[in-house]
């Protein structure tokens, strides 16, 4: 009787399996109808943002009130934001949305879901309602990176920024919120750790070209645009960094995610208030795998072209600091901490995220990965004081229910969603 019960639900199992992978691939295929022709995109390289938007536009950007009267700059309303995958990017986002929303700035948005058609090269042809010449003031959802096709809709003193994050965290953060999209996973036996068993022998589970292998391998490259099968030593890596060192104004680093949103503000020159933030995308700390040293040691020399990147970022943000001054990044982080408390005890409920199930209101759920609910969302306060209320929701409304606030349809993302939840 047990082998028969055992056999039954191996056959469960498996269904299940087929039912997930039969939906996969419907939705390979409304992904693949929905994607630009080569005609367009050749077409699309002919028109370019020929307006320079950002005298009209800045003019109505209120002055900073928090910088020092000697400062001549005006507060910028015309950026790349190259949303990069695992690194805080989505915390960066909302903030980049609430601003762009209060200043009335116009943003290329994706069209059905939220993003740019991602894992193909953006092409501007892929935003909402795209008409050629068009400018726009803000781009800032996940795309895979094609500086040409960005700047097309964008006004010259656009500010390019980016965001980078400890490789060895990053695969581990993608590993186990893509592992169950990544068909060569699969095999990997389920007796222990399925990450330390992969980076043990990473070649005997990867392929290249094979269906969401980038997730695997040198994600960051490869959202920037470049080869991410590449070895740390290649000229093309080389020349990868070089290239984005001059496309790109600042570069953050998560793991000093304030000290790099402090240089965003002196950058952008914006205002404390303009950065404030609730964390988005964050998981429980039952999802989180602390990798061995030697376990980080390996993903590393897996990820040696991204290690290089990060190390290359790292170290120019530091010098930003330098010039900005030690002292003086000090005590403004400080004050964005302070703020930062003072707003999670005036909109949140608890002062802090709760796990998913425990999120009352869906505006508020934050997606979930495959097979999971894993990620932290946040519960409203009560009894917010009606002058604040606007501001708390729109601090902590994660990236799906914003998009689709700004009029982003997503059908494509809630049937994948549907997908995801009733049949996986």
């Amino acid at each position: 009787m047990a082998g028969k019960a055992g056999n039954k639900r191996t056959g469960v199992m498996r269904g299940g399996l087929v039912l997930c992978l039969l939906s996969g691939a419907v939705m390979f295929l409304l992904l693949y109808s929905t994607l630009p022709t080569r005609a367009d995109i050749r077409g699309s390289r002919e028109a370019t943002c020929a307006l320079n938007m950002a005298n009209p536009l800045n003019k109505n950007l209120p002055r900073p009130s928090r910088r020092r009267p000697t400062d001549a700059c005006s507060p910028s309303g015309n950026i790349m934001f190259m949303k990069t995958h695992k690194t805080a990017s989505s915390t960066l986002l909302n903030i980049l949305f609430r601003f762009g929303e209060k200043h009335k700035l116009k943003f290329a948005l994706p069209d059905g879901r939220n993003d740019f058609f991602y894992p193909s090269p953006f092409s501007r042809r892929q935003v909402k309602g795209y008409r050629p010449g068009e400018c726009f003031n803000v781009v800032c959802n996940h795309m895979r990176f094609d500086p040409a096709e960005a700047a097309a809709l964008l006004p010259p003193d656009a500010a390019y920024v980016t965001i980078l994050r400890h490789p060895a965290r990053v695969l581990e953060s993608a590993f186990r919120y893509y592992g169950s999209a990544v068909p060569l996973t699969w095999s990997i036996g389920g007796g222990g750790d399925k990450l330390e068993e992969f980076l043990r022998s990473p070649r005997t589970f990867y392929r290249a070209h094979a269906y969401n292998a980038f997730y695997l391998k040198n994600l960051l490259l490869f959202d920037l645009g470049s080869d991410n099968d590449l070895d740390a030593d290649h000229p093309g890596v080389t020349e990868a960094i070089r290239t984005l060192s001059r496309r790109f104004h600042l570069v953050l680093i998560a793991e000093y995610f304030d000290e790099s949103l402090i240089l965003l503000k002196e950058t952008l020159c914006w205002s404390t208030e303009d950065i404030l933030y609730f964390k988005f995308n964050t998981r429980a700390r039952s999802s989180v795998t602390r990798l061995s040293p030697e376990s980080s040691h390996r993903a590393l020399g897996w990820n040696g072209a991204d290690w290089r990147l990060y190390r290359h970022f790292n170290a120019t943000l530091w010098d930003k600091v330098e010039a900005y001054g030690r002292e003086r990044m000090k005590r403004d982080v400080a004050e964005l901490r302070r703020r930062n408390a003072e707003m999670r005890a005036l909109c949140l409920e608890g002062g802090e995220a709760v796990e998913a199930p425990r999120i009352r209101d869906r505006r508020f759920l934050p997606w979930q990965p495959l097979g999971g609910e894993s990620i932290l969302g946040y519960n409203l306060r009560n009894g917010i004081r009606p002058e604040l209320r606007t501001a708390c929701e729109k601090m902590l409304t994660p990236e799906i229910q914003y998009l689709a606030d700004l009029g982003v349809s997503l059908w494509l993302t809630r049937l994948w969603g549907w997908f995801k939840d009733v049949i996986c």
